[in-house]
Parts: C-alpha cells; sequence; structure tokens
C-alpha cells in the first residue's frame, strides 16, 4: 500500500553504491529524495541533473538547508557511519546506515544508544534480508519444510581489483573482504540460524598485493548447534549457481542468481523464486525503512541486528589471528621426498 504522505529522505555519498538507491527511488511511492550530500564538489554540482534534488557538499549542510528532512541513507565509508549517524539522530532524523554499522563494535553500539536514546530509527542496510527469495526461503525454513537445520552454506566469490579502493583500506573501511562482503554473510547466517555462538576464519592467499585479507573461510557453529561455512573472495571467480544452500533434516533449499527452489530427500525440485533482483532488493529496504518510520511495518533489521552483525565480524577478526590448524605428522619417507624434489629443481 503507498503511503498517504512519502518519507522526506536524504542521502549522504553518492559513489557506487547510491546508484542502485537512485533506481530505486524512482520507483517507490513511500519515500521522496529531496537532497543528497557529497564531498566531490563535481558531484554536488551535477546533483540536480543526475539525482533530480539539490546536492550539498556535506551532511551539515544538507542537514541545515532541510528542515522538513525526515531520514537519511548513508552511503560512505564505514569510518565516517559514527559521526554523521549521530548528528542526524541529535536533529532527530531517522537513519539508515549502509553496511557495517560502524568498523568496531563499540562504535556501533554508541550509535544504537544515540537512536535508543532520541527515539528515533536507526537500521544497517543489508540487502540481502530484503531480496524476495530470501524472504521466501526464510519462511519455508521457518515452517518446517526441509526439517532441521544442519549445514548453512554460503559464497560470495568475484573477481574483484581492490588495488586502490577504499573498502581495501584498512583504516577507511576496518578490514578487507571479511568485514566488506562478510558483513552480508554473517549476517544472512544471523537470519536463519539465530545468534551464532563460535566461528573460526582461515585466510588463503593475496595476490592482489593488498594489506588486507582478499580471501578466507568461515566456519560457523550457531547457538543451536548448526554449522556453517562461508566462502569470501575478491580474487576468485567461483561459477556458482547458487550463493546460499541450506540443508535440513528432510532435504535441501537453495537461493540462487536467477532462480531459487528446494526439494525434500531425492525429490523433485519446486521452483519458489526468480532469482537475484538487485533493484527490488533495494526498493524493498526503501519502502520498508520508510513504512518502519511511519509505523506501518515492522524494521526488518534492527539496530540490535546491525549491532550484531558488528561483534560477529570482530569476532571473526579475532578467530583470524588465532592458530587454527591441527598439523599432521610426517613421515621420514615425506620429508626425504620433498627435499629430493628440491634438490632436482623442483622435479
Amino acid at each position: 500500500m503507498k503511503l498517504s504522505t512519502p518519507v522526506k529522505i536524504g542521502l549522504i555519498g553518492t559513489g557506487g553504491i547510491a546508484q542502485s538507491y537512485r533506481e530505486a527511488f524512482s520507483r517507490v511511492g513511500a519515500a521522496e529524495l529531496i537532497a543528497v550530500a557529497d564531498s566531490d564538489p563535481g558531484r554536488v554540482e551535477t546533483a540536480p541533473a543526475i539525482w533530480g534534488c539539490p546536492g550539498y557538499s556535506s551532511a551539515e549542510e544538507m542537514f541545515d538547508a532541510h528542515s522538513d528532512l525526515e531520514a537519511i541513507i548513508i552511503c560512505t565509508p564505514p569510518n565516517t557511519h559514527e559521526s554523521i549517524t549521530c548528528s542526524a539522530l541529535d536533529r532527530g532524523i531517522h537513519v539508515l546506515c549502509e553496511k557495517p554499522l560502524s568498523t568496531t563494535s563499540a562504535s556501533a553500539e554508541r550509535m544504537r544508544v544515540a537512536a535508543e536514546k532520541v527515539g528515533k530509527i536507526l537500521t544497517m542496510a543489508s540487502k540481502f534480508r530484503h531480496v524476495c527469495d530470501v524472504v521466501a526461503a526464510k519462511e519455508l525454513v521457518s515452517y518446517g519444510k526441509i526439517g532441521d537445520i544442519i549445514m548453512f552454506e554460503n559464497a560470495f566469490t568475484s573477481y574483484v581489483d581492490m588495488r586502490g579502493r577504499w573498502n581495501a583500506n584498512p583504516e577507511v573501511s576496518g578490514g578487507g573482504v571479511l568485514i566488506d562482503n562478510g558483513t552480508h554473510s554473517l549476517d544472512i547466517a544471523r537470519y536463519f540460524l539465530g545468534p551464532i555462538k563460535e566461528l573460526r576464519v582461515i585466510e588463503g592467499r593475496r595476490c592482489q598485493g593488498l594489506d588486507v585479507e582478499e580471501t578466507v573461510n568461515i566456519f560457523i557453529k550457531s547457538e543451536e548447534g548448526v554449522l556453517g561455512n562461508i566462502d569470501l573472495s575478491w580474487t576468485i571467480q567461483k561459477p556458482l549457481e547458487n550463493y546460499v544452500q541450506i540443508h535440513g533434516s528432510k532435504g535441501t533449499l537453495c537461493i540462487g542468481w536467477k532462480d531459487s527452489k528446494y526439494r525434500i530427500g531425492n525429490g523433485e525440485w519446486i521452483s519458489f523464486g526468480k532469482g537475484y533482483d538487485k533493484v527490488r532488493a533495494f526498493m524493498n529496504q526503501i519502502s520498508n525503512f520508510s513504512k518502519a518510520i511511519r509505523g506501518e511495518a515492522k524494521l526488518r533489521v534492527t539496530a540490535q541486528d546491525g549491532v550484531a552483525s558488528v561483534r560477529a565480524v570482530e569476532a571473526a577478526y579475532k578467530a583470524l589471528q588465532d592458530e587454527p590448524w591441527t598439523k599432521v605428522r610426517r613421515s621420514k619417507v615425506d620429508v626425504q621426498t620433498k627435499e629430493a624434489a628440491v634438490l632436482n629443481g623442483g622435479k
């Protein structure tokens, strides 16, 4: 149902991720984009033509110019999230903040407390929770369609040249692929499995010359004992049809890029979705945020969810520093064979 009065929203940071919001806004009746802000003078100048609304050089300038602003969407790098969020909340403005909510759990908790103090909404942008197939899969799992969940699998692995990008600058982003793609992964895992009890993380080879991790495996166990395996990489291109697979005691469910399906036992696959629609996910996210502000919908991602995701990522980085391996004893034959190979030039 279209809201009688669209929520007036400002957007801060008009870079890459913001473009998905721009397309989504053109198709959402629940919200109206009335201003954007960016530190790039060129983007500010072209804002009216590109965004259809005035542009400002800072969040504060935008706040001062629009007393009718009800909410903002933050699309700036993670190390700026807390300051912008708290400034908006101090002015009584609701906040939808891109993931991760912040780079540390202490920072994220301060943001949550600030929102609670003024009685305004703070939510983390978690687009996959708003994908129609993911929502449908959650319902199927909740109804016990595939029985008790035994194992969860997720993979976000595609080659992206991260050299020179802020996402790979730990002072700005908080880390590498683990905090970037991993925030989505751990949030999806929590969505299906509930709280994560413990995890292990193993880093793979670095091939792009980055100062941060670019390939990792995450192994999780939920509080209910469900095992999980997450593959993340900016360096390898895994040709996978599904980005989530959930194995239950009765069957298997797959959430895919082009379609989603489940089956009971070894039976026929039953389709329940049409795949990943990024713009639709952003539309749903903006709509849920706006309707929650109007009191017409339950917020799908709470501030507590955002903090919990940051805590999970923080635990993952701690696990990354731990020694996860148990060494395999080698026989004298193995050692001699390796030494011989070295002497023969590796042949």
